[in-house]
């Protein structure tokens, strides 16, 4: 059954908010391995857009900017993902309210 959750247009992730869910996570490892292994490929993925512009800008590698703006939002992303997955009922998400 879902849980009753209104989304909001643009959901700001701070860090508090990525720290409860990942604290989520690692508290469901066991029942949601998959999810937990997917979401640190998240998290994986946007420090390395935030560690990785500094470099690209100073070794002038253009090619990697929108590598690393992608990376930085990915979070993002993937929330909003799975707020629109949760609500066609396609996966459920125990722990859309912690990014709210």
């Amino acid at each position: 059954m879902a849980h009753p959750f209104t989304p909001t247009a643009n959901p700001a992730l701070t860090l508090p908010k990525l720290k409860r869910i990942r604290l989520w996570h690692l508290a469901h490892k066991a029942e949601h391995p998959l999810e937990y292994e997917l979401w640190d490929f998240v998290m994986m993925v946007w420090v390395m857009g935030w560690v990785g512009w500094l470099p690209a800008f100073v070794l002038e590698l253009p090619l990697a900017y929108p590598l690393c703006l992608l990376g930085m939002v990915t979070p993002r992303l993937y929330v909003r993902w799975r707020i629109r997955a949760h609500l066609q009922g396609r996966l459920r998400c125990d722990w859309l309210e912690l990014a709210h």
